[in-house]
This record gives structure tokens, C-alpha cells and sequence, in this order.
């Protein structure tokens, strides 16, 4: 009896731990193959291949972003392959378990939860007496009735047999995510989360963790994501796991979910001590900073211990964060969510992930979904439409923020000039990504591609139809960005005037007789204007600054810097505004050079060096 076991990956980058725990478990006892796909991929070449590879027995681990996907490929493979049996397991189909039997005739079984036991003793089943009664965790169909059968008891995770160490994923380690797990459950009880659902925490031995993360980085493995729901729960166990990755690491990257407002001041010390930078990064769940919606769904929080855990790490340097927000929470209205928008942003998070409550199977919020009013699409991914105190309108507003805030915060294309936008002419990061979202639908440009060029122009667009002041200043925090945009001198601009040819002469004379009054960044930020707090650009910018050497130890000459600089005249004193200044004193000007290719890490360097009064003292 062949078996493959399938999925369909959101990304081809991405990998299914899920058929991997099947594959594991069960194949001393059968042949078990393994076949991914993705959702982008035709439903006649996935069906092709899978009949191509020819099976007894297909598997499918669904989830509520490739469910409706996953039905296509069935009920073509049904029609070609009648006799094959098709098993459907994953988080989407466990929960309403008889609607998808009935919804879905061409599936024969499905395994409920935790698979690997249930899975393996179907087969055996199939291969056997067919006595279908005697496996726990399962669906199937007995003529025109549907049996669901009571659920398993919880596997001992250390009797589970290690997924990660088949020869047929090393040669694509180093070419695609690793998911890994070192526990399964979540101590938490939020209402929109199946992680609710499933009480308590079991670990796998860490030593067995260990062996298997070395494994992986020995063949090749880059990134490594832990499907962890709260990876420090057990303090212990998260610092032990925190040393060795540190101590082993090889440049391997490591994500993983973290509760900040439970993390330990010594964990946190200890990190920002010792973590290499690059090498971690905090996924954060803050969803929501409303505590009566916080207390409604279950989801204890300290907002204030959170902000000092983020706080802490962002200033260490060291490891990236991207914190996350769900719109569409019971009580959350479109003002309250204003708020929470706002409090999350301040924290200055490299990334910012705003996404819409989706009413899953199975959670306590679906269930109750009445008592608010919601409404939400009758197919995965069932995200909500309106509640009783968030409108539809408003989630289309809401839609638009989301867009650009992807475009021009997550993406880092224009940290100089968004913050500078946020902290001097708009009244909070939510005003600035809501405005502007709302006039790049009013453009229709939703509508069409965009090429780096275009996301200078169209927010030049933006902000000369609002009529923002300063805009020379503006113009000038854009031409920064938009150099460091670039591995190699860009070839155009997407600005009108430049300078002179002579101008671009004398200036790039000056530079190579006065190499050693140039600026990196970190020098010219000592003269810092004291405010009284630590402004989100700075906090957002120091890790990059600190890797900038001066500019009179590359040595470079006149050829390669017409081969490898760009060099322009902004109309005020850059460092003053990078440093927190008042536009109001930002007198002068400022030569600035950008040059490439002088790092292993392939970023562009820039200096600065004020004209104008002081020129003659140079």
C-alpha cells in the first residue's frame, strides 16, 4: 500500500512540519511519500503529479488558508482515481468535524487533533480487517452515515519519532523555512485562538531538541521558525534553549513566538548581553491594548511589562520584532483600535502586522459570535465583516491603512521620511498610514503594480496635495531613502533637479581633499538635542548606525568614487533632523554622500558634512 502525504504551503519558501510528524511515525511500517505544493500552483498540475506519483492512499494536512484549495485537487483526483482514499487532518478540519464529511463526499476519513497515532493505526486499518470502530480520533463513513469517534488521548511527545531528519529535505535546508517544535499546548485561554482549545503544555526532552536543531544546522539549515505558541512559558527551559542556540547558532536565524509581558529580567539581560544580532527574532501577539476587549476574550496582558520587554530589546540592538494586532476584537471600536494602533507603534516595532479577527472553527469567540453582532465570510479564511461596534466601512478603512502600512513601514523603504512625517506633521502614525491610505485608493493605484520609483512619487503626490510644510525637508529625507535603497549606485532618480555638473565637481573635490570632514551617522549623532526621551527614528536607526566606519578609512579615490558614490546637496542640517532637531533650527545645508559596495553586507554607507557658513573653516 503506497501513501503520500500532501499539503498545500502558502509559499513555496515554506514547509509542512505536519506531514513530516506523519511520515515520521509511520513509515517503518509503510511506504510514505511526501508532496508539497503551494495555493498558487494550477489544481490540474498538482492533481497531475499526484497521479503521476500513483498512491493507495492520499493525505491532506488542511488549514484556513489552503482548504478551499485542498477540495479543488480532491474532487479532481476523485474523478480520475476513484478508487484512491482520500484523509484530510489539520486544524481546519478537526473542529466541525461532520460538517466537512457531509460538505465533502469525495473524503473518506478524517483524523481529528493530534494525528500521529490515529493516522498510523488507520493505515493499518486499510491494510487489515477495515474495522474503522476500533481507531480513536477518527471519521469515516459506515454507508450514508458519518461516525466521528472519540478523541485520542495526548501522545507522550518523547516517545515521538524525530520529523526532521529525512536525506530528501537536506538539499533544500538551506533554501527554505524549517518549522520546529519543542512543545505542544498553550497555557492561554484567548477566545479567537485554537490554541485555547488544547489545555496545558507538554515539552519534548531538550536534549532530544537540541540533538535535532544541530542536525539541521549541520545540513544547511538558514532559518528555523518555532511553532512554539509561547516559547518562554518555562523560563528555564527558554534560557537553556537561548544559550545553546547562541553558543550554536552558525548564522543560522531563529524565530519564534514570545509572551513579552511574562519575560524575565534576567532572560532579557542575558540576551541583550549575549544574543548575536540578526540571529533572533520575537514574533509578539499584543492584538489588542483595550482591556475591556481583553477581558472579554480571555487574553490576560500587562501592556506595561510588554512595552518594557520590547523597550529593552529594541534598545539592545540585537534582535528584530515584529509585533502583531487584530482588528475586529469584541468592544473594539474604530477609535479604540486608533488607540491601540498608536500605543503598539510608539514601541517602534521593525514590524508591524495589523490583521483582520478571523471567526475560527472551534474558538469561543465563533461560538458567540451572535452576542456581538458579527458577521464574517461562510469560507475559510471567515474573516468578519462587522460587529455591533465596527462597521464595514470601517474595515475598508481600515483595509487601506493596512496597505500602505506594508508598504512604507514593514518594508523599510522609508524609515528617514515616514518618521520624520509621523513625529512632525501628522497627529499619530495612525492619521499618517490612514490618510494616505485613503488617497492611494482615491488614485486607484490598488489597481496596479508599483515599482520602487513609483512609492517616492506617489507619496510626494500625497503629501503636496495636503499641502505638508517643509517639503524641500521632505524631499530630502526621501532622497536619502531612497539611496539606501539601493546595492549598487542607483542608475536613475526619480526627483527633477540635480546638481550642476561644475556643482558636482567642486563638491566631489572637496570630499577627497577633506575626506576626514565627513560624518558617519554615529558621529553625528553625539551633538543630539537632549528631549527628554527616546524618539522612535533613533531607536529605529541605531542598530544600522553602528556599523558605519568613517568615511576617511576606506581610502577611496576619485575612480571609485565616480564609480560607486552618489552625492547630492539637501537644503538643511541632516543631522539635526536625524538627531530629533526642530525643522524650525535646521539651518544650513548638507552635502551628502552615499557609496556602495564597501561592506561584506552589500548596505550602502552615507556621510554628511554641513556647507554653507562653515565651509570656510574647511
Amino acid at each position: 500500500m503506497k501513501v503520500i502525504l500532501s499539503t498545500l504551503n502558502a509559499k513555496y519558501i515554506h514547509t509542512s512540519l505536519a506531514i513530516r510528524c506523519l511520515k515520521a511515525y509511520s513509515e517503518k511500517d509503510f511506504d510514505i511519500e511526501l508532496a508539497e505544493y503551494t495555493i498558487k500552483d494550477p489544481v490540474m498540475n498538482i492533481v497531475s503529479d499526484l497521479f503521476q506519483r500513483g498512491a493507495d492512499v492520499i493525505g491532506f494536512s488542511c488549514y484556513i488558508w489552503n482548504i478551499e484549495e485542498t477540495i479543488k485537487v480532491i474532487d479532481v483526483l476523485k474523478k480520475i482515481m476513484p478508487e484512491v482514499k482520500i484523509v484530510l487532518g489539520g486544524p481546519e478540519v478537526s473542529y466541525d468535524t461532520e460538517h466537512w464529511m457531509k460538505r465533502l463526499a469525495n473524503v473518506d476519513f478524517i483524523v481529528v487533533g493530534e494525528g500521529e497515532e490515529t493516522f498510523h493505526q488507520l493505515l493499518q486499518e486499510l491494510e487489515g480487517d477495515r474495522k474503522f470502530h476500533f481507531v480513536y480520533g477518527l471519521a469515516y463513513r459506515k454507508g450514508e452515515e458519518v461516525i466521528i469517534m472519540p478523541g485520542r488521548p495526548k501522545a507522550d511527545l518523547n516517545e515521538l519519532p524525530s520529523p526532521y531528519r529525512f536525506a530528501e529535505d537536506i538539499p533544500e535546508l538551506g533554501k527554505r523555512v524549517v518549522y520546529f517544535e519543542t512543545s505542544r499546548g498553550c497555557p492561554f485561554s484567548c477566545q479567537f485562538c485554537l490554541s485555547s482549545i488544547e489545555v496545558g503544555v507538554r515539552y519534548y526532552d531538550i536534549e532530544r531538541t537540541k540533538s535535532d536543531i544541530l542536525y539541521l544546522i549541520d545540513n544547511g539549515a538558514k532559518l528555523i521558525k518555532f511553532v512554539d505558541r509561547t516559547f518562554n512559558i518555562k523560563r528555564d527551559y527558554a534560557l537553556e534553549m537561548f544559550k545553546f542556540l547562541i553558543e550554536n547558532h552558525r548564522g543560522c536565524v531563529f524565530q519564534f513566538e514570545i509572551t513579552a509581558d511574562i519575560m524575565r529580567p534576567e532572560v532579557l539581560d542575558y540576551l541583550a548581553e549575549n544574543a548575536p544580532p540578526g540571529v533572533f527574532r520575537f514574533e509578539i501577539g499584543v492584538q489588542s491594548t483595550n482591556d475591556p476587549t481583553n477581558e472579554l476574550v480571555k487574553r490576560r496582558q500587562n501592556f506595561t511589562k510588554l512595552s518594557r520587554t520590547v523597550t529593552k530589546v529594541k534598545q539592545s540592538g540585537k534582535i528584530d520584532q515584529h509585533l502583531d494586532l487584530i482588528a475586529g476584537l469584541p468592544l473594539e471600536d474604530y477609535n479604540t483600535f486608533r488607540k491601540t494602533f498608536n500605543d503598539v507603534f510608539a514601541l517602534g516595532p521593525e514590524e508591524l502586522q495589523l490583521g483582520f479577527l478571523k471567526m475560527l472553527r472551534g474558538t469561543g469567540l465563533r461560538l458567540d459570535a451572535d452576542k456581538y453582532n458579527y458577521t464574517y465570510m461562510d469560507v475559510a479564511p471567515y474573516e468578519m465583516l462587522s460587529n455591533d461596534v465596527l462597521s464595514f466601512a470601517d474595515i475598508v478603512r481600515l483595509k487601506r491603512l493596512e496597505d500602505v502600512l506594508e508598504k512604507y513601514w514593514n518594508s523599510h523603504r522609508m524609515d528617514h521620511t515616514v518618521n520624520y512625517l509621523i513625529e512632525r506633521e501628522f497627529s499619530s502614525a495612525f492619521d499618517f498610514f490612514q490618510e494616505f491610505g485613503d488617497y492611494w485608493e482615491g488614485q486607484g493605484w490598488q489597481k496596479i503594480g508599483h515599482q520602487l520609483e513609483d512609492l517616492f512619487t506617489r507619496l510626494q503626490s500625497f503629501l503636496e496635495s495636503r499641502g505638508t510644510k517643509r517639503m524641500d525637508m521632505v524631499l530630502g529625507l526621501m532622497k536619502l531613502d531612497y539611496f539606501l535603497n539601493h546595492k549598487y549606485k542607483p542608475r536613475k532618480i526619480w526627483w527633477e533637479h540635480t546638481l550642476e555638473k561644475d556643482d558636482w565637481s567642486s563638491y566631489m573635490k572637496m570630499v577627497l581633499q577633506h575626506p576626514d570632514a565627513l560624518l558617519s551617522p554615529a558621529v553625528a549623532d553625539v551633538g543630539k538635542e537632549s528631549t527628554g526621551e527616546t524618539d522612535v527614528a533613533s531607536q529605529q536607526l541605531q542598530p544600522y548606525r553602528e556599523m558605519i566606519p568613517a568615511f576617511a578609512s576606506l581610502k577611496l579615490g576619485e575612480k571609485e568614487l565616480q564609480k560607486h558614490a552618489v552625492l547630492d546637496v539637501l537644503p538643511f542640517s541632516l543631522d539635526h533632523i536625524l538627531s530629533g532637531g526642530s525643522p524650525l533650527t535646521a539651518e544650513g545645508r548638507t552635502l551628502l554622500l552615499v557609496v556602495y559596495q564597501q561592506n561584506g553586507q552589500q548596505k550602502p554607507l552615507y556621510y554628511t558634512m554641513p556647507i554653507g557658513k562653515n565651509i570656510a573653516a574647511i
